[in-house]
């Protein structure tokens, strides 16, 4: 069962797409962060999704909000993928131990190996402000992250 809103947001430790280390408690007293959870890189829905993101990147900027997609792909695999479709915001690669952060989220789907299509909309101070969850194979709609940074942050978007 995923993580429900205003619950605490676990924190994780995971490398990027660079082999930097990511931490959501990093940006706890910054800035919120919008953390994308995605099955499989190079799939077609994930890369119509994440590249729709890409190009509406402005609305998560302008809104101070930041961008991490995470998946249980290995941080090689996100970094061929970022380059080859031109992402321009962090992927961070739950790859070992395998899909930990997704079950902390209570996104994993034990039977594929991977994450659901997940999105959770974390404050400064690590609480989920809003989530949203699509079926397998359907892909977020960009008026879903609309609707959650509007909760998140209400004057800015």
């Amino acid at each position: 069962m995923a993580l429900e809103n205003d619950t605490l947001a676990p924190d994780f430790d995971l490398p990027n797409q660079y082999g930097e280390r990511v931490r959501l408690s990093q940006f706890q007293g910054k800035k919120p962060v919008a953390l994308v959870f995605f099955p499989l890189a190079f799939s077609g829905v994930c890369t119509s999704e994440l590249c729709v993101l890409e190009d509406n990147l402005a609305l998560f900027k302008d809104a101070n909000v930041e961008l991490i997609g995470i998946s249980v792909d290995s941080k090689a695999t996100l970094r061929a993928w970022a380059e080859k479709e031109g992402y321009d915001f962090t992927l961070v690669a739950d790859f070992w131990p395998h899909g930990d952060v997704a079950k902390d989220y209570g996104v994993f789907l034990e039977e594929k190996g991977f994450a659901n299509r997940a999105t959770f909309l974390i404050d400064e101070n690590r609480i989920i402000r809003a989530s949203f969850i699509t079926a397998p194979g359907e892909a977020r709609a960009l008026a879903a992250y609309r609707a959650a940074l509007e909760e998140l942050v209400p004057e800015c978007v």
